[in-house]
Formats: C-alpha cells, structure tokens, sequence
C-alpha cells in the first residue's frame, strides 16, 4: 500500500492529457528584453522625483510627467498591437491623513486592459507602483529616482505588455501603473474599489515591488531567487468560514496562496534555474505592497521581489555618508534580474490569461471512510475538457500528488484517508491549460 499515491500519481500523468503548445510559453520567456527595461527604468528614474505629492503640469519632472509618460507607452503599444489594449488614468481623490498625504490630491492610476476572447470579464493583473520616495515621506521636492523602488516593477509592467500583446488570450489581461503606494496604498485600495464596482472577476494580481536588486545589505549577491508573498486566507471571509477551518482545515488555501503556488509551480517547470520561495506572510514584517487593497475585498493577490533587499538605497537621501551611498538610483539595478523576474510575470499572465474557470462551489466528503469524495457544479463551458485532483500532505507547502479526470461533476478517489491530505481541484481547457486549483468550500456527505 505505501507505493498506491506514487501509482496514483503516474497514472494521473497519462490519463485524459492534453498538451500544452509549451513552445510558446518559452517564446514569450525569450521575447522579454533587458535592453528595453533598462531604458525605461532610466527614463522614469530621470524624472527627478515621482512622489506622489510632487509636479503635475511639468512634462520632464513629477509625478505627472511620469503617468503620462507610462501612459503614452501603452497607447504605443496598443498601436502596434492594433488597438489590442485599452488605455486610460483610472482617478482616484483622496482626503489628507494627516500622515503621509498632508493635502487632498488626486492619486492616478494608469491602466492598460488586453481583453478576452472568451471570458473577458475574467482579469489577471500585474502592477508595478509609480511612484519613489526619498528618507522623509513627505519630501515631494527632494530628487528621488527610484530606480528600484518601484521604477523596476513599473519597467517590468511595461515590457510584459509589449510581448503578450502580440497574443490573444481567453481571459482579460491588466497591465497597470499604481500611484500613492509609499503615501498608503491608496492607488491599489482605488483600482481594487473600482473592480469591485465594475462587478470584475479577478483571478488574481501579481504585485511587483523591487525586481531589480541582486545585492542585498547582509552581502549576498543573488540573481536567480526571488520571493512570493501571500496571505493565507482572505481578510474579508465569514465568521462562518473561520470556524469551519477548526474542524475541515484550510489555513494555508486562500485564495492568494494558491496563487503564489501556481506562480511557484509554473515557474519551477518552465524556468528551472530561478528559485522562488513561498513566503508564508502578506508582505514583509510589519510592512505592506499594493496588492493588500486587493486582498482586503477578498480579491487573490501576492506580491512578486527580489530575495535580498538593500536598505541603504530604498527610502534613502542621495548622499555619501561613512563611506556608504545611499539613494535608490538606476546603478543599483541588474536589468537582467530584472528580465528574469519580468519573464516570471509574463508566463504567469499568460497561463492564467489562457486558462479556463475554476470549478464552482467545490465541495469535499469522506469522512470515515476510505476514500474522499468531491462533487462541484455541472459546467456547460465546452472549453472545459476535464479536470484534475490535486492533493498533498497537511505540512507541505505545495500540491505533491495529481490525477486527472473526465469532464464530469463527480469524483471519488479511492485508497485516501481525507484525514491525512488536504486537496484542490483544478479545470483544463481544451488546449491543456489549467485553472487556479480550488480549495474546497464546503462539505457533503454522500
């Protein structure tokens, strides 16, 4: 009996499989250019300062110069692609917080949108933020190039826009620049009120925040790591569904981790020599990114960077203090690194971008018997193919087991004791592509 998951398990590789054209997920790996995120980088660092409180009527310094700027590259680019992208500043007006926005502004977010053939109301996201910060978060007039923070992330945005616009994709793809991340989030919280308004489905949003940096300031130097952090459960889910996880699990299946582990997965196998480390935390200790808003309204959302950071030029004064130099500027940036990490994002959009919709009110049953049992909405999505079981032990991190199935509403999976796994169930297309696994949201008893 201790060789039956293993059996299981290659038996799920040859049956109902259907193949992935994987020929175009290392094209779009190759297409990405470090040439051209370099040079957008130093464009956007070159602006002097993006604070989100600095000059907007000026064209060659400020905040404003640099949306508009960002603006004009994905009306380029949705020039190029045939009017494949649509292009506008989504306007947000906050209130001073007596904090870190010591007036009333209008915090823009630039915001690009391929869409679907198939599901257009379906959204995948990748962000950058726009704007930099010198040591006082209230200095809007001090120069700030923010290189790497976030000028990298935004860089990256840009250039995943470029390459996948030439393909079409079944779902909806947003590549957007965010405003008022260092104030308070206040971009993310106005773009994640927006889809909500808009009644958008979003599968999830790739927050990239400092995809630049390779030396960190404990010494390592390291180009082919870089980190995925995600809550565990949503922030806004049920009493109801709190409690249920005492007795059924599910403290580590939010929605947003099984995002970040369909970006580790994706990338283990389509880019082997990157190492990308599920970080079980929203962010990093006590701080925050632009993909919390999101989160905050239930939406999946993880946020994508650089294994090492160097403090001494994220929020830093340009000086030469103790013979150190601070200050985030562009020779602090490794553009291949950053092209590694873009191409992360860019598979990703394009696997989710191509996948079809989860399964619908997945619920899970066996207790007391020698087997598990899972059931979920009957479908008549004709790209729907077939689906697979996903299960792994209750301490590991990632899906070990796989077996796929039949287009049906109804699996039972012989040989497992539901004590001792925890399980998700992802859709395939027709053309091989899966969904987000899904975690079970309820139980039945058969």
């Amino acid at each position: 009996m201790k060789y039956f998951i293993p059996i299981l398990f290659l038996f799920g590789l040859f049956c109902n499989s259907q193949s992935i054209d994987q020929s175009e997920i290392y094209s779009i790996i190759k297409e990405i250019d470090s040439e051209r995120i370099k040079n957008d980088i130093d464009v956007l660092a070159n602006f002097g300062t993006r604070h989100t409180l600095s000059d907007t009527i000026s064209n060659t310094r400020g905040i404003g110069a640099a949306r508009r700027w960002i603006k004009d590259e994905f009306v380029k680019i949705s020039n190029e692609c045939g009017g494949c992208l649509e292009v506008f500043f989504q306007k947000n007006y906050f209130k001073a917080d007596g904090r870190r926005l010591i007036r009333d502004v209008w915090i823009n977010n630039v915001v690009a949108i391929q869409k679907g053939t198939k599901y257009p109301n379906r959204y995948v996201i990748m962000s950058g933020d726009i704007d930099s910060r010198v040591s006082d978060p209230n200095d809007f007039e001090s120069n700030s190039p923010g290189a790497n923070d976030n000028a990298s992330g935004m860089a990256g945005t840009i250039e995943a826009a470029r390459v996948l616009s030439k393909y079409k994709f079944d779902n909806s793809i947003i590549y957007t620049g965010l405003s008022g991340e260092e104030q308070g989030l206040y971009g993310g919280k106005g773009l994640a009120e927006y889809a909500k308004e808009k009644n958008w489905e979003i599968i999830g949003i790739l927050n990239n925040d400092m995809i630049g940096n390779i030396e960190g300031v404990d010494g390592v130097i390291d180009n082919k790591s870089f980190r995925i952090f995600s809550e565990p459960v949503p922030a806004n889910e049920s009493r109801n569904r709190r409690n249920a996880r005492r007795f059924y699990g599910g403290e580590v299946d939010g929605n947003s981790r099984q995002l970040a582990r369909f970006i580790y997965s994706s990338t283990k196998l389509y880019m082997p020599d990157m190492n990308p480390t599920l970080i079980y935390r929203l962010d990093r200790f006590g701080r925050g990114g632009h993909h919390r808003p999101f989160n905050d309204l239930g939406f999946a959302g993880v946020r994508i960077m650089e294994s090492h950071e160097n403090y001494n030029r994220q929020h830093q004064d340009l000086r030469f203090e103790n013979g150190i130099k601070y200050g985030d500027i562009i020779e602090g940036v490794n553009f291949e690194y950053a092209k590694k990490l873009t191409a992360v994002n860019a598979i990703n959009l394009a696997l989710l971008g191509w996948s079809p919709p989860p399964p619908k009110n997945l619920r899970i049953g066996g207790i007391v018997e020698p087997s598990v049992k899972f059931k979920w909405d009957k479908t008549t999505d004709e790209n729907i193919s077939g689906y697979k079981i996903y299960w792994r032990e209750t301490t590991s991190p990632v899906w070990q087991y796989e077996r796929k199935i039949k287009k049906t509403d109804f699996f039972r999976l012989d040989g497992i004791v539901i004590d001792n796994y925890l399980f998700g169930v992802s859709s395939i297309n027709d053309r091989g592509f899966e969904s987000i696994q899904e975690f079970p949201s309820g139980i039945f008893r058969f």
